[in-house]
């Protein structure tokens, strides 16, 4: 099945039953967008006018000779081209006609695991690309970590590149035996291995005549099969964050927001965390009108039988949930900034749709990418994954990560900067091990100024932030100085000029009153004849 569609028709008609969410991850060079590239060729989605394109940009910017270079069809910005690597996340859609699907194209490179992560938070499915000739390295590692971190039980290990091994089973065998065996804890719920050659199509579609000691299915027909699905979440107690207070009118007071689990239903009762108000649901409104019921996933509009108090960031759950707030809790976090997180830090978290205060209360362990064993930390570096325990100033809804993405997943803000400075995911029951715990420091680490944390980072982003911040509050500061000191002149000199005049003014009061009284007298003795 090799073809494109004509440039002006519209995209294949999606009789497809169910979506899936996967995405690409691996090592640098693994050949991520080139299979995501013949994927969206093989299955006809692509246009002729993307073609011709793709033609002649395989000429100017392919590194496969006379061939066409699919990665062409992912990697569109100009660095990305030029470097022959993928940098952004990118997106796409397209349908086999039995499912229709939304691929996330992410980087390899451990300078954009932050991008690669981004990509990962929505899937359900990891396609895990391992080259043949390489073998495991440490960003499949890391990223396979990651992948299990945000939750996403289902995997394909692609090893790819094949051809370039001769398509050997002994070597196909070792590589996967030796991933199984790393990611043995990590929990996943099915993993599939496929031996691919992403460059030629080799078992993309159909399954290869060059590997026929291979009998597992051709990757496009185990996506179109695969139950990966939340399919449980309508199963979950009802719980919504709340995005929205809705109030057009005097008449009407609705809370909307994005269910995160469970089923909503008319004359249910609830909850309206953190304060605990109890009501009773009245109706579900959407743009297509009233609903009798809403489910995981679903964006609506509830309306209560009472006035109580909910605003952006509270949390409307079913009475049952057993949601409770916490200013404390632990948290799997992997870094993204060049700047080190150490303990005793302040920054924003951002948590579904609330925001609070949050201190890093303690940094427990950090997490060792090459053997998935926790190890003593004293700080995260960049890219690099630890448990930690945050302290915010205000109550937050959360949920364990495994239970409730939406209300266990956040992000912390750099309060300086304004960059997203790390991802987290709750785990209520995360602890480190005791020989992490002992070989932390016994105090705390005292909580530094800003100047000290941004004068310790050189060359790094936040300090020029801070530079150009302090040298624009400085000149403002001189600035304001110097009007005020001219003020406080004219001031001084109008002062003077008045407290001058007014003592002027009482003198000649005084010497007039004194002339006054003298003359009173002489005017006496004038009239009655005496004295001269």
């Amino acid at each position: 099945m090799h073809g494109a569609l004509p440039a002006s028709s519209p995209a294949p008609s999606p009789r497809a039953t169910s979506l899936l969410r996967f995405f690409t991850c691996g090592s640098v060079d693994d050949g991520k967008s080139t299979l995501i590239g013949r994927l969206l060729y093989e299955t006809g989605s692509v246009f002729e006018d993307q073609l011709e394109a793709l033609e002649r940009d395989s000429k100017k910017f392919g590194t496969q000779g006379a061939r066409l270079d699919f990665a062409l069809l992912l990697d569109g910005l100009t660095a990305e081209r030029e470097q022959g690597i993928t940098i952004d996340v990118a997106y796409r859609y397209f349908s086999s006609g039995k499912r229709a699907f939304i691929v996330a194209d992410t980087p390899g490179h451990e300078q954009y695991t932050r991008n690669m992560a981004t990509g990962a938070s929505t899937a359900e499915l990891a396609i895990i690309l391992i080259d043949a000739r390489k073998g495991i390295l440490p960003q499949t590692r890391r990223h396979s970590f990651i992948v299990s971190m945000l939750g996403v039980r289902h995997i394909v290990l692609a090893v790819n590149k094949m051809d370039l091994v001769d398509f050997s089973q002994a070597r196909f065998d070792e590589i996967v035996a030796a991933w199984r065996e790393a990611a043995k804890d990590l929990g996943f719920a099915s993993v599939v291995a496929i031996p691919l050659s992403a460059r030629d199509g080799e078992n993309i579609v159909e399954n290869s005549a060059r590997s026929p000691w291979y009998r597992g299915p051709a990757l496009l027909t185990h996506l179109e099969t695969v139950e990966a699905g939340a399919a449980d979440a309508d199963a979950a107690p009802f719980a919504m964050p709340v995005q929205w207070v809705n109030r057009p009118d005097l008449d009407f007071r609705g809370y909307a927001g994005a269910i995160a689990g469970g089923v909503v239903t008319p004359g249910m009762e609830i909850l309206a965390l953190p304060g605990a108000r109890p009501a009773i649901v009245t109706r579900i409104v959407t743009a297509d009108g009233d609903r009798p019921s809403a489910g995981a996933g679903e964006s609506i509009t509830l309306t209560l039988d009472r006035e109580i108090d909910v605003s952006r960031g509270d949390v409307i759950a079913a009475t049952a949930h057993r949601l409770a707030p916490r200013r404390s809790f632990g948290a799997r976090l992997l870094w993204m900034i060049d700047e080190p997180l150490t303990a005793g830090r302040d920054y924003i978290i951002q948590q579904g749709t609330a925001t609070a205060n949050a201190r890093v209360a303690a940094l427990r362990c950090a997490i060792d990418v090459e053997t998935f064993a926790q190890k003593p930390a004293e700080s995260l570096a960049m890219n690099q994954i630890g448990l930690v325990t945050l302290a915010c100033d205000k109550p937050m809804i959360v949920a364990n990560y495994a239970d409730s993405r939406d209300l266990g997943a956040f992000i912390l803000i750099d309060r300086l900067t304004n960059q997203t400075a790390g991802l987290g995911t709750i785990d209520l029951t995360a602890a480190a091990t005791p020989e992490a715990l002992a070989a932390l420091p016994e105090a705390a680490p005292s909580r530094e100024s800003l100047w000290t944390r941004v004068a310790g980072a050189p060359g790094s982003r936040a300090r020029a932030a801070f530079r150009q911040r302090l040298t624009l509050e400085a000149a403002t500061a001189v600035t304001l100085a110097i009007v005020v000191w001219l003020l406080s002149g004219a001031l001084v000199v109008a002062g003077a000029a008045l407290a001058f005049e007014i003592v002027a003014r009482a003198l000649i009061h005084a010497i007039c009153a004194r002339e006054h009284a003298v003359e009173k007298p002489l005017e006496g003795a004038v009239e009655s004849g005496a004295g001269i």
